[in-house]
């Protein structure tokens, strides 16, 4: 995203925004990790992306080039199912990915893998991939796995494990919220299903070298933390481990691809019977307050999923940056910058479907016609409807572990994938 005009005061029909800088850092940790190669710290870059911390302003082609990873053609934009996610190049490139198209297009298996880390209320740019995940379940028929990380959260984060496990549950009622077909779809929570997920994590970290998890994570400072790449490699193939080889897809934020390298490196070593998973790595929905990653955990603002209309419109009217002008005249005579603007990004990240009606809205906005305050309310009245949608499927949802029941692994299913992994059930054999 291109910088920010200077702080100022942008015209706005309904209010005047204070343009002050905020700060857009999301998830710094004590623990933050580097997701370059070995010389990651020596990076002379003005951003940092990593699994754990977020800062600057992202520039999200000499990510590629750093991560490895290949931008999206045209062409496969047109085979996945449409869905203006990927329309609008939010995600922009992957690893791997005609494998996975290819199968969608044949009927053949494929899956697809987006978790979450329980760290507290989840917000819009966390149900993003969720949904993304959804349609291409509804389109292809896709297998979808949805790990929650509770143990990884409690590693890092300064957090006790019932806090933990309440945001867990929480999250877990905006999971099932999303409509996921429960014969099609596999929620793993950590902890709860350890008796499958902790022994292949062991099987895998036998062919993870600590030389191979620093070059990519830089030094941890706890032995959780060292060990997790393992269990984040399980997340990833427990698909293929439960139903044999197929291509599986991987959509997530670009900050989580290091766990996708660690992954096919481990897979590429031949010691399981499963392909390397390809990616599907997208740009950051931005934080209200400009360029960055909308945090939960931050100071930035952040809209939560279960926000009413009046908190959703406070945090837009009060926090969202605009690229309107600093008067209404010179607005009306030199018009807005869309490219800026968080309102008019939101739209057209998600929430509004239509591509022409969305062009209509940035002319109006670049010709001075659509101030600043009517994009931001065209905003708020999207979000809010899609809110409140999502709101009505959560209310309707009864005990979370009457809920959670259909979408859990089956018994054969934890066998298995044990088995496959070479880690069958010890008292059991």
């Amino acid at each position: 995203m291109p910088t920010p005009p200077s702080p100022s005061t942008p015209a706005d029909s309904s209010d005047q925004t204070d343009q002050s800088d905020h700060d857009t850092n999301t998830e710094t940790e004590q623990n933050a990790v580097s997701t370059e190669e070995a010389d990651s710290n020596e990076s002379t870059d003005d951003f940092t992306v990593t699994p754990y911390a977020v800062t600057g302003e992202v520039d999200y082609e000499k990510l590629l080039e750093r991560f490895g990873a290949d931008p999206l053609t045209d062409d496969q934009i047109e085979r996945f199912p449409d869905h203006p996610l990927l329309r609008r190049r939010t995600f922009y490139a992957g690893r791997d990915v005609d494998s996975y198209l290819d199968a969608a297009a044949a009927g053949e298996p494929h899956a697809v893998v987006t978790g979450r880390g329980p760290s507290g209320p989840m917000h819009l740019g966390h149900i993003l991939p969720l949904y993304l995940a959804k349609r291409f379940q509804q389109a292809t028929g896709a297998t979808v796995y949805i790990p929650l990380s509770d143990d990884e959260k409690y590693l890092a984060k300064e957090q006790s494990f019932a806090s933990i496990g309440e945001h867990t549950r929480e999250n877990l009622r905006d999971v099932l919220a999303v409509g996921f077909d429960p014969e099609r779809t596999r929620i793993v929570v950590d902890t709860a299903d350890a008796d499958v997920v902790y022994p292949i994590a062991v099987r895998l970290a036998k062919h993870l070298t600590p030389a191979t998890v620093e070059a990519v994570y830089g030094e941890q400072d706890t032995v959780g933390l060292q060990f997790y790449p393992a269990v984040q490699a399980t997340h990833l193939l427990l698909p293929q481990l439960v139903n044999g080889r197929q291509p599986t897809l991987v959509p997530i934020a670009i900050d989580q691809d290091p766990h996708v390298r660690v992954c096919r490196d481990v897979a590429a070593k031949e010691a399981l019977p499963v392909d390397k998973p390809g990616a599907l790595l997208g740009r950051f929905l931005p934080s209200l307050a400009g360029p960055g990653k909308m945090s939960s955990s931050g100071d930035a603002p952040s809209i939560e999923l279960t926000a009413d209309p009046d908190t959703v419109a406070e945090a837009i009217h009060t926090h969202a940056y605009t690229g309107g002008r600093a008067t209404l005249e010179e607005h009306r005579e030199q018009g807005g910058d869309p490219a800026v603007d968080v309102p008019f990004q939101y739209l057209r990240f998600f929430f509004e479907e239509d591509d022409e009606a969305l062009e209509s809205i940035a002319d109006a906005y670049r010709a001075g016609d659509l101030l600043s305050g009517e994009l931001k309310e065209l905003a708020i009245e999207r979000i809010t409807d899609f809110l409140a949608a999502h709101q009505r499927r959560r209310d309707a949802l009864g005990a979370i572990s009457d809920e959670l029941e259909s979408y859990r692994l089956t018994d054969d299913e934890r066998r298995r994938a044990l088995e496959r992994a070479g880690v069958p059930r010890i008292l059991e054999a």
